[in-house]
């Protein structure tokens, strides 16, 4: 077998992946267990196969893991490939101060496929820029999580067989963690119901539920407030359309046959300890009496584990809980992820992953290396001192449908830029040495003169650059 590649495809997001894709992935993962399944556990990939066995796995975590880092390694090594590993950062060149994208580099030349965790969020976006072989996020900061989402997604099809219309009730830390915000983005894909029952002060990041109303036309439907909380629960239901961008816009569905449906699966996740300055937080806990409400009498309980005491041990025995044939599917699920993108599995009926990202249809606006904002997440990978000389701030351009006005994305985390945090940026022209008030004038400005255009925290910041004010924006400001 060759090793020659087409164009190199990475997964940072679940969002690259298209709901077809993740089909392919679950219907290879199938075809593993079908044949390399353990003959009592019919769950738990028990055999080999030879299919990589000219390919090697880097495995590069920058953080603590169990599931994610070794479920890698057995899947690689099932398929006949081998493994290298990076598991500790105060023992790798990390702790001499090599950059992220050096390491990658360098890494590309000993291995064939990179899994990488990394505490910074956009990192595995950053990495997948200098890789010449296809990186897999396996978490980064409280971005994403993929690859768990496609085990979650796997395991829930396993039970109903279809995501749609299927309800999930999400608990705990929704904020910190980056499986759940991977796993809220392909269910609101797929047209499940999202029900989200966050710890006190640890709902969805704004940027989060901003994605699920303007991308994939989520409405929030209001219910009873929270005992105890003084915060109002709500459900989040997917128009049943397309899911293409269309800002500042929900649909006009009734969805109240939403609240009356009884709950398909639970969701349970962990405080995310690692993510808050507070180490000890009132959290809730999932046990019998909380399953025991009739809403819950057929609900799936699931967890990404580990677990700490939010999900009581007694459920083990209770037919609802899945928590563990979640983490058993861990296995097929990267082996045939590895498989598709290293072009490998030899169901060729299965569809070939094309190459790179799948094209944004969002303009790519980028700033040269030091110069202009920065994206506003403290956590984001370009605003580490070893990435920065390499992480240009990239944003993507959000355009209203009138396209007069428009928010920016960063390219590495995801994260929005607030509306109260760009009240004061101005935009300027490196050309022209001119600046003018406000992003309007990027969403006014075509794609291919963007390269054109800095966008500056102040005036003071676009003055300090040797910038003028736009005699028209003068004008308009003065009267």
């Amino acid at each position: 077998m060759t090793k020659s590649q087409p164009l190199t495809r990475h997964i940072i997001s679940i969002n690259d992946l298209s709901n077809k894709e993740i089909e392919t992935v679950f219907d290879a993962a199938q075809d593993f267990l079908q044949e390399l399944s353990d003959r009592d556990v019919p769950y738990r990939i028990g055999c080999g196969s030879d299919l990589a066995s000219k390919f090697i796995l880097a495995s590069l975590f920058y953080e603590p893991s169990t599931r994610t880092r070794l479920s890698f390694e057995s899947a690689m090594l099932r398929l006949g490939g081998a493994n290298i590993t990076s598991a500790d950062p105060a023992v790798s060149s990390a702790a001499k101060g090599e950059s992220l994208a050096d390491t990658i580099r360098v890494i590309g030349n000993y291995a064939d496929i990179v899994v990488i965790r990394h505490p910074r969020d956009g990192a595995a976006r950053l990495a997948a820029d200098y890789a010449q072989v296809p990186v897999i996020n396996g978490g980064d900061g409280s971005h994403e999580h993929p690859t768990q989402t496609l085990c979650d997604l796997f395991t829930l099809r396993s039970k109903k067989k279809s995501l749609k219309n299927m309800k999930v009730a999400i608990a705990g830390d929704l904020k910190g963690s980056r499986t759940i915000h991977s796993f809220v983005y392909a269910l609101a894909r797929f047209g499940a119901t999202i029900d989200p029952l966050p710890a006190p002060g640890m709902e969805l990041p704004a940027h989060v539920v901003g994605r699920l109303r303007e991308e994939f036309h989520c409405r929030m439907i209001s219910k009873a407030p929270r005992p105890g909380t003084g915060s109002i629960d709500a459900l989040y239901v997917t128009a049943d359309q397309p899911h293409q961008l269309s800002l500042y816009a929900e649909p006009e569905i009734d969805y109240g046959l939403a609240l009356q449906k009884k709950t398909d699966a639970v969701y349970v996740t962990r405080f995310q300890k690692e993510r808050w300055s507070e180490k000890e937080r009132p959290y809730p806990k999932i046990d019998a009496k909380f399953l025991g409400e009739p809403k819950y009498a057929e609900a799936s309980v699931m967890h990404p584990l580990p677990r700490v005491n939010e999900l009581d041990a007694a459920l083990d025995s209770d037919r609802r809980a899945i928590y563990f044939r979640q983490a058993a599917y861990g296995v097929p699920v990267r082996m045939a992820l590895i498989s598709l993108l290293l072009h490998l599995h030899k169901n060729k009926s299965l569809h070939k992953f094309a190459g790179g990202f799948a094209k944004s249809d969002l303009p790519l606006y980028a700033q040269p290396i030091g110069i202009g904002i920065q994206c506003g997440n403290a956590n984001c990978i370009t605003g580490d001192p070893a990435e920065r000389q390499y992480a240009a701030n990239k944003f993507y351009l959000m355009k209203e449908p009138s396209g007069q006005r428009c928010k920016l994305r960063c390219l590495y985390c995801e994260t929005d830029i607030e509306a109260d945090a760009a009240a004061h940026f101005v935009v300027g022209d490196l050309v022209r040495k001119t600046f003018s008030p406000g992003l309007d004038a990027l969403a006014r400005t075509p794609d291919e003169r963007l390269k054109h255009l800095v966008v500056y925290k102040d005036e003071a910041d676009a003055k300090a650059a040797g910038l003028h004010e736009r005699e028209s924006a003068k004008r308009a400001r003065t009267g």
